[in-house]
């Protein structure tokens, strides 16, 4: 039972194939600001680099909000069987519109509160998430929108692949999270390789507007130079990213290298960051959110969650294994509940339960050891 305790918290049994929670304090239409609203399916549970510089965490200064002329035209509405793109830092999917709780409501902001939701959630609200949110999109990423109920719209994310459904992850949004209008096309893309950074004003003052996270994609504009790189957003806002907290790339290829011990060094550097389940974003993640959003940074889309990545890549013997591969853990019936990382040298490094960090640990830990159910490559 001890062991089964310690590994539970990055996918308890069946926590994401089951039918939606009914929450019990729901949150009202959340608080009125403009933007887009989304909502979710379940899903089943999840777990060296010399070259660059490794993710750190940021400075946080105080954001400002810059003055923008009022638009003469009005957004586009968010609309069933469209694409939309994602127009906050962090936004996270839920399980029904009735998921979230009344501590959850600065998460479905625009601007997205992160910071002030993660603060306030007590370690018991933490766990609360199980049913109710099971992943998370960032800045700029694309999603195809379902249905729309009031404030929420149901959207699948393409880009982070599961069984639960052909066309992307599931779940429910405010629409006010999203927006009708696509970034600029550009040929260049700016993505975040530190943690987080901040989004500033495009302007010679450049204050900070906006903390986003690591992962985050969006177009480079004309006019970078210097110790900044313009990017858009959706909806065409422009802001300014630190050249130093980004990796400039062409449009579809990798911002990083994708080898194994790039790959651990990307997941290492958020050691000591407090799991969040469903989290997939360099303000918390669970087990299987921090592998999966390494390995796109690393230019490789893999299931977004631990029991579907445990069905893809390519099995390796426990002598075979190597940095970057996944190392999976299951329960007494063979149920995948937990994903971790090979770091070499007889190390894995995972995002572990609620209450726990990131880490590094070795993969001879007995709790671990017990449930290890095979490993997985996904690198050539």
């Amino acid at each position: 039972m001890a062991a089964l305790l310690t590994l539970a918290g990055c996918g308890a049994p069946d926590a994401r194939s089951t039918a939606p929670a009914t929450a019990t304090s729901t949150v009202p239409s959340p608080a009125s600001h403009s933007g887009s609203v989304s909502s979710r399916p379940t899903r089943a549970p999840s777990s060296t680099r010399p070259a660059s510089p490794a993710p750190r965490p940021s400075a946080n200064p105080r954001p400002t909000s810059p003055r923008v002329a009022p638009s003469t035209t009005a957004a586009p509405p968010v609309v069933a069987g469209h694409s939309a793109w994602v127009s906050v830092s962090v936004a996270t999917l839920w399980r029904s519109p009735s998921s979230p709780r009344a501590v959850d409501q600065p998460a479905l902001t625009a601007p997205a509160g992160v910071r002030g939701w993660l603060g306030a959630m007590t370690l018991a609200d933490r766990r609360g998430l199980v049913d109710r949110a099971d992943t998370q999109a960032l800045l700029g990423d694309r999603v195809v929108v379902t249905a729309v109920q009031d404030s929420w719209a149901k959207v699948v994310v393409p880009d982070q692949p599961t069984p639960l459904d052909a066309r992307g992850y599931p779940g429910w949004v405010p629409t006010r999270q999203l927006s009708a209008t696509p970034p600029a096309t550009a040929t260049s893309v700016a993505t975040v390789t530190v943690s987080t950074t901040w989004l500033r004003a495009d302007n010679p003052g450049a204050a900070p507007s906006t903390e986003v996270s690591f992962g985050t994609r969006l177009p480079v504009l004309a006019g970078t130079g210097g110790d900044w790189v313009r990017v858009g957003l959706p909806g065409r806002g422009t802001r300014r990213l630190a050249r130093s907290s980004v990796a400039v790339h062409a449009a579809g290829s990798a911002a990083r290298p994708a080898t194994g011990l790039l790959l651990v060094q990307s997941a290492q550097a958020f050691t000591g960051l407090p799991y969040l389940w469903a989290g997939r974003s360099g303000f918390g993640f669970d087990c299987s959110g921090l592998t999966s959003l390494v390995y796109r940074v690393h230019g490789v889309t893999i299931p977004r969650d631990a029991d579907a990545q445990m069905a893809a890549g390519r099995a390796v013997s426990p002598a075979g294994r190597g940095p970057g591969d996944l190392l999976f853990y299951a329960t007494s019936s063979g149920y995948i509940h937990h994903v971790s990382m090979d770091a070499g040298g007889g190390l894995m490094v995972q995002s572990p339960a609620t209450g726990k960090t990131v880490e590094t640990i070795p993969v001879s830990t007995a709790s671990y050891a017990a449930q290890y159910a095979g490993a997985r490559r996904f690198l050539g």
